[in-house]
């Protein structure tokens, strides 16, 4: 069925409250986004939700809906009504799911490794090929922080290798340690659709026998020789011991989710741990990588 969106501007302070708001007014749904369509991560258990210092809170109606009384109401209550920006599209009726699917195209990252939709044919069939279903955790190898990890992952030797996922989402690097040759993957995950997603992507891969996924409250103690972890430059500086407490001596890590002005802070702390190598950028977004000592 048709729908309205109705978007309002906000910012790190305000952006729960509009929130609010817009589902009293009938919203059958409220997402946030920024002008760069940077991803919020899911936070840590008891962290602070966090929101962009220039947000867009979207709220999804239903085409039926009085518009015009969500809108007095919105200015009725709002500090700035006089200023207050909002804009209000029509959505066409279609299937979104479809939509979706039909612009998410098979990505290749370094040599030799593809990173393929499950629904679409590979375009090397001889290559290390990943076949996905994001489903409802993030991580398709369309953001530059996912994409960094992946071209690191194609560039070493994993075979036989034991690989630590540190916060495996959609377990697209699981996938791809797996596929290029890694004996073990543990994944790790705060949220249990994550872990259900990867899940699923590992049996339709074919390599569900050798990925054992955990709660943060479940995670075994372990060395492993590979340890990678993509998630946000807060988490990534308060686990540090953590993260590092998987690494063996010569263990490569790599680190991501993190903006280029925080790296250099960030590549100090784990400078503790590790020799680390250049930083990689792509867009505004960095890899840290090194070996333990």
């Amino acid at each position: 069925m048709p729908w309205i969106q109705l978007r309002l501007s906000a910012n790190e302070e305000t952006a729960e409250k509009y929130s609010d708001w817009l589902m009293a007014c009938g919203a059958q749904a409220v997402t946030f986004i920024d002008a760069k369509d940077t991803p919020i991560y899911e936070p840590l258990p008891g962290d602070e939700v966090l929101y962009w210092a220039n947000t867009v809170v979207m709220g999804l109606y239903d085409a039926s809906h009085d518009m015009d009384a969500v809108v007095n109401y919105l200015q009725g209550i709002h500090p700035d009504k006089k200023n207050m920006k909002f804009k209000l599209e029509q959505l066409e009726d279609k299937d979104w799911e479809r939509e979706w699917m039909d612009n998410f195209h098979p990505m290749k990252f370094g040599e030799k490794l593809w990173i393929c939709p499950s629904w679409r044919e590979v375009p090397e069939p001889d290559a290390v090929n990943v076949m996905l279903d994001p489903g409802l955790a993030f991580g398709t190898g369309t953001h530059p922080t996912t994409a960094l990890c992946l071209t690191w992952l194609d560039s070493l030797d994993l075979t036989g290798k034991t690989v630590v996922d540190f916060g495996c989402g959609s377990g697209i690097l699981s996938l791809a340690a797996l596929k290029l040759g890694a004996k073990e993957v543990i994944g790790i995950d705060i949220d249990p659709q994550a872990l259900q997603a990867s899940k699923e992507n590992a049996k339709r891969n074919g390599v569900e026998n050798r990925l054992s996924l955990y709660l943060p409250q479940d995670q075994p103690t372990l060395k492993a020789d590979i340890v990678v972890a993509n998630i946000l430059a807060g988490p990534l500086r308060e686990l540090a011991p953590t993260i590092t407490a998987f690494l063996a001596s010569s263990s490569k890590l790599a680190l991501s989710g993190v903006l280029e002005a925080q790296a250099k802070s960030l590549q100090e702390i784990y400078s503790q741990w590790c020799e680390m190598d250049p930083i990689a950028v792509q867009e505004e977004w960095v890899r840290l990588s090194g070996t333990s000592r």
